[in-house]
């Protein structure tokens, strides 16, 4: 090897141990595997081991879907450290921005190291290696950014000028997984992020347009910072509550908007989400499906203290936004009617008030009423022409009537069946 490529290595080598801020971005498997090839081949490692270490480094880049500029612009783009942190709550002092630039300077040449390291093997080892730069399957994220890090990436000073435009992505995006996913679940007392949300959009929905807009203005209001309602959406099942909700955050993301999935097993870590988003500058629906409770459910006690807020005031970020069948949200039975002989409680109207009342405590009712004919039929059509289906209206009418008799009724959920079964059909032929 060269004294000019050994140079380079040791230089590579002292760029990654030299960031200040930005060391994170090598931490996962991608990262680790590559820096370990890195420091192999500037310490020339036997052949043996320096193999090793390039098989690993491929899985792992392979298994993520990138290739290494795309992997390296990726992470830039979603990391998480002081500078990105400051930068999202507009607090960057000049000791962070001269850090910042600092890093992505060094970054800048890491990127443009492409596929060397496996040029790097193959001159040492003498073997033909295949190239990193092949794996890519995972487009660069789509973000204004994405396009100026690329085309200033010529630019041996390109990177550093672009802190305040990295600055103002972070800003609008947020950072680490806030940036990187739109809806999250809480598990194994964690938010997780989703790989792949509901891809359900606005367009694909249909009927039921008052409740829609009514909601639909109650998250531009919590988009604006204004005063926004936690949110009961009631009704029949399969009118599409929960499809709505789920079709606001893939029309919202843009702007800030992150669904944040709560199971009701879960319901009594409500306190603890909302501790950990309530500093965020992203919006946060708080989605709980298919809500109800047993009596004296503890559920029914965290989420009353959300909705009401408690000794802590109520984030101005989020919302509550439920689906249920039922109107009245924790069951009732005829034995917790008071009776003249029954002494154990002295105020027992008062508990039967409490549990009949608290859906009140949802700012906002918005009620999805059965589907009659028309109303089934109008939405069959609307998904049949999105589905680009080619029927005899006659007979789409007739076929989806057949359907709504012999399966589940009349609803938005059972003509979205209809549909997907008939797209099916058109492809595969009739049975």
């Amino acid at each position: 090897m060269s004294a000019d490529a050994r140079l380079d290595l040791s230089t590579l080598v002292n760029q990654v141990a030299s960031l200040l801020l930005y060391a994170p971005v090598f931490h996962d498997p991608v990262g680790q595997t590559w820096v370990k090839l890195l420091y192999s081949l500037a310490s020339r490692k036997p052949t043996l081991e320096l193999l090793q270490d390039y098989s690993h480094s491929f899985r792992a880049l392979a298994a993520s879907g990138y290739d290494w500029p795309t992997y390296l612009l990726t992470q830039i783009l979603y990391a998480d450290n002081p500078f990105t942190q400051a930068a999202q709550r507009q607090q960057m002092s000049p000791g962070l921005r001269a850090a910042a630039i600092h890093d992505l300077r060094r970054l800048q040449h890491l990127y443009q190291v492409g596929d060397r390291l496996g040029q790097q093997v193959q001159m040492v080892a003498g073997v033909t290696s295949v190239s990193l730069e092949v794996l890519g399957s995972q487009p660069v994220p789509d973000y204004p950014l994405s396009a100026l890090l690329q085309n200033a990436a010529g630019d041996a000073e390109g990177w550093p000028k672009l802190i305040d435009d990295i600055a103002a992505h972070h800003q609008r995006y947020g950072v680490g997984e806030f940036a990187r996913y739109q809806a999250f679940t809480w598990r194994a007392e964690q938010l997780m992020g989703i790989d792949s949300p509901d891809p359900i959009t606005l367009e694909q929905l249909t009927g039921y347009d008052h409740p829609r807009q009514r909601l639909l203005r109650n998250t531009e209001a919590l988009l604006a910072g204004y005063p926004a309602l936690n949110v009961l959406l009631y009704g029949a099942r399969g009118s599409g509550k929960s499809s709505l909700v789920k079709a606001l955050v893939n029309a919202y993301s843009d702007r800030g908007l992150r669904l944040v999935e709560v199971p009701k097993g879960n319901l009594h870590h409500l306190p603890q989400i909302v501790a950990q988003i309530r500093h965020l500058p992203q919006k946060f629906i708080l989605f709980v499906d298919d809500l109800s409770f047993e009596e004296d459910d503890d559920a029914f006690k965290a989420l009353k203290v959300v909705l009401e807020g408690g000794v802590v005031a109520r984030p101005a970020n989020v919302v509550v936004y439920a689906t249920s069948n039922r109107r009245h949200l924790i069951r009732e039975f005829h034995d917790d009617r008071p009776r003249p002989r029954d002494a154990e409680e002295i105020h027992q109207w008062d508990t039967v008030q409490e549990k009949l009342s608290f859906s009140d405590r949802f700012g906002l009712t918005l009620t999805f009423e059965p589907a009659d004919q028309n109303d089934y039929l109008a939405i069959v059509r609307h998904l049949a022409q999105r589905a680009a289906l080619e029927t005899d209206p006659d007979e789409l009418t007739r076929r989806a009537l057949q359907w709504a008799t012999r399966h589940n009724g009349r609803s938005g959920r059972t003509a979205r069946q209809f549909v997907d079964a008939l797209t099916a059909e058109s492809q595969l032929g009739p049975e």
